[in-house]
């Protein structure tokens, strides 16, 4: 597996998302954004699809086993995140049920600079799960 190429198609993605929010559905580019943003979601899962299935899998077992392993592009935030992991926003993400904080809104994010994976409760916990 390409890391490089993981990483930078994560970025892409991230930043077409960012392009697409800036548009109103009026914008007679919305349209054309966002079929870029499917197509390359598309491309990505295709690439990376199961790579990150088997990652996603075995860190769903460790970390929330009672929540269900969904296609990669779930998990991709629609804003980059600093190295600290610090402006994940708490609704980035895949829910998840989590045994480490129970009762708690808690979701895996899947992020790039490096490509890893976020386990995101709260406006405050942000904690690595996994690391290409």
């Amino acid at each position: 597996m390409n890391i490089k190429d993981l990483n930078s198609s994560l970025i892409t993605i991230i930043q077409k998302k960012q392009e697409l929010s800036k548009l109103t559905y009026d914008d007679d580019r919305y349209d054309e954004i966002e079929e870029e943003l499917h197509d390359l979601e598309d491309d990505f899962n295709e690439n990376f699809g199961d790579f990150l299935e088997d990652i996603l899998t075995q860190v769903h077992d460790k970390v929330c086993p009672d929540t269900d392993v969904l296609l990669p592009t779930a998990y991709l935030p629609t804003q980059l995140a600093s190295e600290d992991n610090a402006t994940i926003s708490a609704k980035e993400g895949v829910w998840v049920d989590t045994e480490e904080f129970p009762d708690r809104e808690a979701r895996l994010v899947l992020v790039p600079n490096p490509t890893r994976l976020v386990l995101s409760v709260g406006k405050n916990v942000r904690k690595e799960v996994w690391k290409a």
